[in-house]
C-alpha cells in the first residue's frame, strides 16, 4: 500500500521549519545545491511526447487505470504513458529515484514522492520548480498537503494523497471516545477488566516510531525544530511528550509486545478483539469491516487523536508527484500531473485505493463521505497535522528520532538522555 503508514511525519497546521540546515546546501548528486535550481530546469518546457511515470507497487489497483485512461484519450495519440512500477519497499523506491537522478535519466519524467523526500530531491536539482511557466494552481488544496510540496518557498511538487492518523476505538466498550490523552489513559481499566489491552501505535525501530513520538511531542505542545528549523527537542514541552508514551509502556496501558508493532500487527491485534484503542491510518477501516477475521466489525468507532485539550496533532503522510529536470517533456508532463490531482482522478484514489484526497472540497462530498465514513474525522486530521520536518537530510533526522525514542521507551534510557541525545543528533544531521 501506498499510505505513509510506511513513514513517519507529520488549531491551524503549524508548519516546521523548512530545513534544519536553513543556509545549507544538497550536498552531492546531479544538478546544483543553490535553493534546488538546476541548470535543467529552463530546459524542454514546450516538450510534448511519451513519458514514464515511476511510482511504488500497484497494490490497490489505482495507477494502471489511470495510466490506461490518459492513453486512451486520442488527445494522447502521441503522449503515451508508460508505467515505471517500483518495488512496494520504501526505502527502494528512494533509492531507485536517486540513482536515475544521479545519472539524469531522462526516462522518469514523472514521479512519485513521499512527502518527507521532497526537500531532498528539490535541493539536490533533481525536481522542476513549479513556478512561471511550469505554474501549478494549488487553488483548493488542502494547506498542510502544499506545505510538503514546498520547499525554500518555491513549489517543487504537486500533492497527489494525503494521510493522517485516527483512533480506532470499541464503541461497545467506550460509546464516547476519549478527547485527550488522560482521558483515554483514564479509561484503560476498562480494557483490563475485558482482558484486552489498552492502547496501541508504531513503536518498533523504524520511520513509523518517528511518527509516534513525533505526534507524541507536538501534542504536548513541542516540536521536533523550532521555527527557526534548530533542533528543539531538549525542552519541557516535549519532554512532556515522549514521557506520556514511556509512563504508558511502565503502566501497562501499553503493552509490552507493541514495543515491535509497525501498523499490521497493532491492525490485527484490534481486528482479533485484543485491543481497546489503536492509533493508525484510515486503510485500517475497510479492512476492519470487511476481514473476515475481524471480530470487531460492528463494534468500533473513529475519532480524532485525543490530544492536550482538544484534537491531537497527527503527523501528516501522503505522496507528491513531481516532473524530473531531466526530463525532455515537460509540457506533456504537466499535463499527466494536472490529470493525476483533477477532481475526478482524486475521488477515483479515495473510492479504489482509500487514499485520502488533497482536495478538501472533497471531504464534504455527500456520495464520497457515504462510502467512506472516515473522511469527516481524518479532514480534522489532517487539519491539525504538523509536517515531519522537512529536510534534505531526512534519513538522519528520522535516525534520530528513532533511535533515541526507542531507548525510551525500552527503559534504555531516561527521557531526559534521550532528548539530550536526540537533540545532539538532529544537530549533527543537519551540519551534514
Amino acid at each position: 500500500m501506498r499510505h505513509s503508514r510506511k513513514f513517519a511525519s507529520l488549531a491551524a497546521v503549524s508548519v516546521l521549519a523548512m530545513t534544519l540546515a536553513a543556509c545549507g546546501g544538497g550536498g552531492s548528486g546531479g544538478g546544483s545545491s543553490a535553493g534546488g535550481l538546476s541548470g535543467d530546469a529552463g530546459a524542454n518546457l514546450d516538450g510534448r511526447g511519451p513519458i514514464t511515470y515511476v511510482q511504488g507497487k500497484d497494490n490497490s489497483n489505482v495507477v494502471r487505470p489511470l495510466v490506461d485512461k490518459w492513453n486512451a484519450d486520442p488527445a494522447h495519440k502521441n503522449e503515451k504513458v508508460t508505467f515505471k512500477e517500483q518495488s512496494d519497499k520504501a526505502d527502494q523506491q528512494h533509492d531507485d529515484l536517486v540513482q536515475n537522478f544521479q545519472a539524469k535519466n531522462a526516462a522518469y519524467d514523472v514521479v512519485d514522492v513521499d512527502v518527507v523526500w521532497t526537500a531532498e530531491f528539490a535541493a539536490k536539482g533533481w525536481l522542476q520548480p513549479l513556478k512561471d511557466k511550469t505554474a501549478f494552481d494549488t487553488t483548493g488544496f488542502l494547506p498542510a498537503t502544499v506545505a510538503t510540496a514546498t520547499y525554500k518557498d518555491t513549489l517543487y511538487a504537486a500533492p497527489q494523497t494525503s494521510d493522517g492518523g485516527i483512533l480506532f476505538y470499541r464503541k461497545d466498550l467506550v460509546p464516547t471516545p476519549p478527547k485527550t490523552w488522560d482521558e483515554m489513559m483514564g479509561m484503560c481499566p476498562i480494557a483490563k477488566k475485558n482482558n484486552i489491552d489498552c492502547y496501541a501505535g508504531q513503536f518498533a525501530q523504524y520511520e513509523g516510531l518517528t511518527v509516534n513520538a513525533a505526534e507524541a511531542i507536538n501534542t504536548a505542545g513541542g516540536v521536533v525544530v523550532d521555527k527557526d528549523g534548530k533542533p528543539a527537542v531538549n525542552t519541557p514541552e516535549a519532554k512532556a511528550g515522549l514521557t506520556n508514551l514511556v509512563q504508558a509502556f511502565k503502566d501497562g496501558n501499553i503493552p509490552k509486545q507493541a514495543i515491535t508493532y509497525q501498523e499490521e500487527q497493532g491492525r490485527q491485534s484490534f481486528e482479533a478483539g485484543k485491543l481497546m484503542f489503536l492509533r493508525n491510518w484510515p486503510y485500517v477501516y475497510n479492512l476492519a469491516k470487511t476481514d473476515g477475521s475481524s471480530v470487531v466489525k460492528d463494534k468500533f468507532g473513529i475519532a480524532p487523536l485525543p490530544g492536550k485539550d482538544g484534537p491531537g496533532a497527527s503527523s501528516l503522510g501522503g505522496h507528491n508527484i513531481a516532473m524530473s529536470v531531466y526530463s525532455k517533456h515537460k509540457a506533456t508532463a504537466m499535463d499527466f500531473m494536472k490529470f493525476m490531482t483533477s477532481e475526478e482522478t482524486e475521488k477515483f484514489y479515495a473510492t479504489q485505493g482509500s487514499l485520502a484526497p488533497v482536495r478538501e472540497d472533497l471531504y464534504a462530498d455527500a456520495d464520497l463521505v457515504k462510502q467512506l465514513p472516515y473522511l469527516p474525522v481524518l479532514l480534522t486530521s489532517i487539519k491539525n497535522a504538523v509536517p515531519r520536518p522537512v529536510s534534505p537530510f531526512y534519513p538522519a533526522v528520522t535516525q534520530a528520532v528513532q533511535i533515541n525514542a526507542y531507548a525510551a521507551l525500552k527503559g534504555d534510557k531516561s527521557v531526559d538522555q534521550a532528548m539530550t541525545d536526540m537533540q545532539a543528533a538532529l544537530a549533527a544531521a543537519g551540519s551534514q
